[in-house]
């Protein structure tokens, strides 16, 4: 079973809690679609948990913060571009190495991963509606894709006719992705969720049913927030945790 696991953000107290729920449900392969780095307050622990996931076979790939954080030019808004200067200076060179040699995409298995879409990964284009999701289909061939990025969960069908939709999946039921289909999931955000719901998100795959299963963990937000504030990062970024907006 696969854990993906997207838009971390140095959130360690959400991290921690995800990756204890998905070991009790059984995971036993990981991959983390990028933003492991930015707005959190422990960008160093996310990171080395994470290295560390990679160095036991896990994939990992590259986010628009993590490319900033390492160093990369970036068109952050104000905030996440004070987050990440903050978190630049936490980082040290194994770290930001790590984050700097990371790939856009990497296809296993019949499968896409990308942090943002497949249609030119490194313009970190948003997957927000279905023309949005269908240029991302148009650039693979892979039946499954799966990305973050946008911090809220969806899923994108494309039927054998060509026919696009899009659904909002509901925590904790299991999608069967029909082969002869072809599917795009968009990951909910782990460690920043966005769907006025505070609770961390992320999803199992279960390769022998080919059903995707998203999740929401519970976590500490209070102590994730105060760590925010008490860092200096900006207060809005505890009020997101706090929220889920």
């Amino acid at each position: 079973m696969i854990a993906l696991l997207a838009d971390i953000h140095g959130n360690r107290e959400a991290l921690s809690a995800c990756l204890a729920d998905a070991e009790r449900r059984g995971a036993d392969r990981y991959v983390f679609l990028g933003d492991i780095v930015g707005y959190g307050a422990d960008p160093c622990w996310t990171t080395d948990c994470v290295m560390d996931h990679a160095a036991r076979g896990a994939i990992v790939i590259l986010g628009n913060h993590d490319a900033a954080a390492a160093g990369a030019p970036s068109s952050l808004n104000e905030t996440a571009a004070e987050a990440i200067a903050w978190t630049r200076r936490q980082l040290d060179d194994a770290e930001r190495k790590f984050l700097e040699g990371l790939p856009l995409s990497v296809e296993d298995q019949g499968r896409l991963y990308v942090h943002a879409s497949a249609a030119a990964p490194s313009r970190w284009d948003y997957i927000l509606d279905t023309p949005q999701a269908q240029r991302s289909f148009d650039a693979t061939a892979a039946a499954q894709t799966f990305c973050g990025h946008v911090h809220r969960p969806a899923l994108y069908l494309l039927s054998r006719t060509g026919k696009l939709s899009a659904f909002t999946p509901t925590a904790g039921v299991g999608i069967p992705l029909l082969t002869g289909r072809r599917w795009l999931a968009v990951l909910g955000s782990v460690g920043q969720p966005r769907d006025r719901n505070p609770a961390a998100s992320y999803a199992l795959f279960e390769e022998a049913s080919n059903t995707l299963t998203f999740l929401r963990v519970a976590y500490d937000v209070a102590t994730a927030a105060r760590k925010v504030r008490e860092a200096g990062l900006p207060a809005v970024l505890a009020a997101r945790l706090e929220q889920g907006y």
